[in-house]
């Protein structure tokens, strides 16, 4: 099955490029309110499985014992810049466990942003894995490694009790069979699993309708919605769609990215969960159909969204900031959300 083409490159009047993929939402039945694409297709779901890897850290009692707050529960669902503020949280939550930045096995890549990693690079500082974008799941996973008394040298294996806890939750959480979610490495070195995209949108769904589950996993999903919500920032930050997204959308959308062009999606009171697969991995097109999605949503005015309408009609600029382009997604997959949410 080829995939349909979601969004389109155009330079000038000619289509010059395009990108296929899947996208899947359900309802908090589980029923498809809304596809393309083989919603069957197995994926990663990378950094967007963030949101439910922390989830038995908040069930443990974990946050009572170190006094998390929202901002340091968000930067452990969060893919984050390594903006000062980002590297400070992710320091403080080390201290209240006991550890330092050395314990970290994420990896070392400098900062996202110029303004943090040119002064680095000009002052011939070499980058620490507290830079790595995934620092704050890394403190987390930590976190319930100190809180249960397990060994923090071997965290990331998958034979770890941190990672079976773990990879029971998410298959739980996604409705799968945990014998069917197969391992890899993520970029940061963490287990992975492979998850289609029909459950994963199910995944974001239970997170936001967690009234079957115990009071245990309602309280900590929730408190992972109240942060991501809150403190968008330490999701994402500076010039990113995660953060720019929630921070307008914060009452009734919660979003992640993930690598690979996977990017899902919670819609608290329309209790609908969503899912996007970009097939080439290209990471600006999720942006443009997780945006289409919300503005098709009816939840918000156009005057409310017009600080992220860009990421609908993405703009593209060479390097003397001259306009080539623009990134925009199919004007089929845009009807058809429009008339999904007239019915």
């Amino acid at each position: 099955m080829t995939n349909p083409i979601l969004v389109e490159a155009w330079r000038a009047e000619t289509l010059e490029s395009f990108h296929r993929g899947v996208i899947c939402i359900v309802d908090e039945n589980n029923k498809v309110l809304y596809s393309k694409g083989d919603i069957y297709q197995d994926c990663f779901p990378r950094s967007a499985m963030k949101y439910l890897q922390h989830i038995p850290l908040l069930e443990s009692g974990a946050l009572e014992k170190f006094g998390f707050s929202l901002e340091e529960i968000a930067i452990m669902c969060g893919s984050h810049n390594a903006e000062s503020y980002h590297v400070e949280t992710v320091n403080s939550i080390l201290t209240k466990i006991g550890l330092d930045k050395y314990a970290l096995q994420c990896g070392a890549h400098y900062p996202m942003l110029p303004k943090d990693f040119i002064p680095m690079y000009a002052q011939g500082a070499a980058p620490q894995d507290i830079h790595n974008n995934c620092s704050g799941k890394h403190a987390g996973f930590l976190s319930l490694c100190v809180f249960n008394n397990w060994d923090t040298e071997t965290y990331l294996s998958p034979e770890h009790p941190l990672q079976k806890l773990i990879k029971e939750t998410c298959a739980s959480m996604y409705e799968v069979d945990m014998n069917t979610m197969h391992y890899a490495f993520d970029g940061c070195s963490a287990p992975i699993y492979n998850v289609n995209v029909y459950h994963q949108a199910i995944g974001y769904k239970n997170l936001i309708c967690n009234e079957k589950y115990d009071a245990r996993r309602q309280k900590a999903c929730n408190l992972i919605i109240e942060a991501v919500s809150k403190y968008p920032e330490m999701v994402a930050g500076t010039d990113r769609y995660c953060t720019d997204m929630m921070k307008i959308c914060h009452k009734e959308v919660i979003g992640k990215t993930g690598a690979e062009g996977i990017f899902c999606l919670g819609f608290k009171n329309k209790r609908w969960g969503a899912c996007i697969k970009i097939d080439d991995g290209k990471m600006l097109p999720q942006y443009n159909v997780a945006q289409a999605i919300i503005e098709s949503s009816k939840l918000f005015s156009k005057e409310q969204l017009m600080p992220l309408h860009k990421y609908l009609n993405d703009e593209i600029k060479n390097w003397n900031q001259k306009s080539t382009g623009k990134l925009i997604v199919n004007k089929i997959i845009l009807e058809e959300l429009a008339n999904m949410n007239n019915e």
